[in-house]
């Protein structure tokens, strides 16, 4: 959802330098999650000005109190209809015949109470408390920015090593046959990190509620969008960034609007429809549909919206496409709703008392799947959204660094950031697993997913397999795609502080191993450290005898991520096996992070 963390589109917190020039990003309409927070990895870049509006253009066809209302009729022939709203004063803008949903204009202030008894009629519902932009008569296509290039290298990434997506590109890259939509504020097609993967053929704007299919109508009104794509399947191509499936296919579904990027229902239920019959496997969503934070079902209009989305979402899915929706940056209890100060967000806000019957679209409809978004490691970000029973999975949301328009990159947070980490796992999902349902994909993310117990927090209620804070817990791309190992498995995920001149254990318990470990014991380690030229570490056998990994090499670079092999043939297998890390000089620190053995 655009608007919770950091503006609009689920609302991007972070805003952070690019490579190549200074760049920061506003806050767009609503999105899930934009907070604001410090540059990185220099002192935060000076506020850019938002990019320029394109001028709306003008239609002789436009007046002045013209709104958008969604007509909710049975599916199948709804001429009848058609012509009943014409004959109320209005003109149908466009119709989703399949899902009995017309998207109707006018500028009577009676259309809807009309409507409402017109025979056929189930719904009629306002969409928004502002006029239709006379742009939506005649779209200006947005820019096509000209492009920067960045040298080779494109390092793996923190968050992408935090859910192992590096690892499991050893099992898969993804498949070209497997499209992703990003409905957003667009994508850069042109990007150098997106256009080997982007899908120009299937990519659209749904601005307004209706598909516009012109070349470039699909390019970034904002950045938002550009920086989710980068997330999903940025090309694993010695540029830039890498994306969680780099080889799957990504198309635009741009369904923010320009100037305000607002994203109204009747544009996500275009969005969902072209999602549905363009064979995209997974939709990412990370935004709410404005300009209701939340959704009534006893209010006429909110009650439309809810069944118009509804149903778009549900086609989608009966045509084999899975929704993944960020939860949103409001640090707000989505299970116990009280109030809601942020709506109508199109004109002036009010403070409304809501209850759980009050829903966020579209990450709170059945069968989509819910993001919160990780802070370092495996805790709750301070902003993301959380609720016993809404959460279904988390993923890294904070500082995350991927593309943005003009072929440049930056640093975001939120749960919007958060959401195509788990598009990505389910695309990969998806492309390991030809012919999988959405519903089995939801079942892998679950199943897949890494246990985080709930912190010191009385917010957090549930169990440790499944809680309000983390739902099933953070996404593991490497146990959704990877086969067993070929041996016996242990893992320790907790982290351990590396201080200054200290020396720190993690231990691992090994059970139920016949005999000695092999002559090829695999030890994963993931430490997080600056300049890993001041480490050792040592894997110690349980009877003491110590091999070393990592004997002080590597100089200023930061952080191992690596999986080594030591010839333990003379150990027995079971026992306390422990990874010793020692700091050898002041000025850095950090943790172990998590580390395994393969028997």
């Amino acid at each position: 959802m655009i608007p919770h963390i950091s503006g609009r589109p689920r609302r991007t917190l972070v805003l952070a330098a690019s490579l190549g020039a200074a760049l920061t990003f506003g806050a767009p309409a609503a999105f899930a999650g934009t907070p604001v927070v410090p540059s990185a990895p220099s002192a935060a870049a000076p506020a850019a000005k938002a990019p320029a509006a394109a001028p709306a253009s003008q239609s002789a066809t436009w007046a002045a109190g013209t709104r958008a209302y969604l007509v909710i009729t049975a599916p199948g022939d709804n001429s009848a209809i058609r012509s009943a709203v014409t004959a109320n004063g209005g003109t149908v803008f466009s119709a989703f015949d399949a899902i009995g949903v017309i998207v109707a204009h006018s500028s009577s202030a009676n259309f809807a109470t009309a409507m409402r008894g017109v025979t056929g009629v189930q719904q009629v519902g306002a969409t928004r408390t502002s006029d239709i932009p006379a742009d939506a008569y005649n779209p200006a296509l947005p820019a096509n920015p000209s492009q920067s290039t960045t040298p080779a290298g494109e390092p793996v990434r923190a968050d992408m090593s935090q859910i192992k997506a590096d690892q499991a590109w050893a099992v898969t890259t993804g498949s070209s046959a497997v499209k992703v939509g990003i409905l957003d504020t667009g994508v850069d097609d042109q990007h150098q990190d997106l256009a080997p993967n982007f899908n120009a053929a299937d990519s659209v704007s749904c601005a307004y509620g209706k598909p516009d299919t012109r070349a470039g109508a699909w390019r970034d009104v904002g950045d938002h969008g550009t920086h989710v794509a980068g997330t999903v399947a940025a090309a694993k191509n010695g540029k830039g960034v890498i994306g969680v499936a780099p080889s799957v296919k990504i198309s635009s579904v741009r369904i923010a609007e320009p100037n305000t990027s607002l994203f109204f229902a009747e544009n996500t239920i275009c969005g969902f429809m072209w999602a549905g019959d363009h064979g995209f496997k997974v939709t990412n969503n990370s935004y709410y549909t404005d300009p209701w934070q939340f959704n009534c079902p006893d209010n006429a209009d909110q009650a439309a919206i809810i069944e118009g989305v509804r149903r778009a979402q549900e086609y989608a899915e009966g045509k084999g496409s899975l929704q993944v929706a960020a939860a949103g940056n409001e640090n707000y209890d989505l299970a116990n709703k009280t109030t809601d100060s942020a709506s109508p967000n199109d004109s002036t806000p009010v403070t409304r008392t809501i209850t759980n019957a009050c829903l966020d679209i579209p990450t709170e409809l059945p069968g989509v799947v819910t993001v919160a978004a990780n802070g370092d490691g495996v805790t709750k970000a301070s902003f993301s959204n959380f609720g016993r029973g809404v959460i279904d999975v988390s993923a890294p949301g904070s500082n995350v660094y991927s593309t943005v328009p003009g072929g440049k990159y930056g640093s975001k947070s939120g749960t919007s950031m958060a959401s195509p980490h788990v598009a990505g796992v389910a695309a990969l999902i998806a492309s390991t697993n030809p012919g999988i349902t959405p519903a089995q994909i939801r079942e892998k993310l679950a199943v897949q997913a890494n246990d985080i117990p709930c912190p010191a927090d009385g917010r957090c209620t549930g169990t440790t397999a499944n809680n309000g804070f983390f739902g099933e817990g953070q996404v593991d791309a490497l146990k959704a795609v990877g086969t067993p190992p070929p041996g016996k498995f242990f893992e320790n995920t907790g982290d351990f502080a590396i201080g200054d001149n200290t020396t720190v254990e993690s231990p691992i318990t090994v059970s139920g191993v016949t005999g000695n470990a092999p002559s090829t014991l695999k030890v994963g380690v993931k430490i997080v450290h600056t300049y890993i030229g001041d480490l050792k570490v040592d894997l110690i056998a349980p009877d003491g005898t110590v091999y070393t990994v990592h004997n002080r090499a590597g100089g200023t670079t930061d952080n191992i991520n690596q999986v080594y092999t030591v010839n333990a043939s003379s150990e027995v297998a079971n026992g306390t096996w422990k990874l010793r890390v020692n700091d050898n000089a002041g000025g850095d620190t950090g943790r172990i992070d998590a580390w395994n053995l393969t028997f």
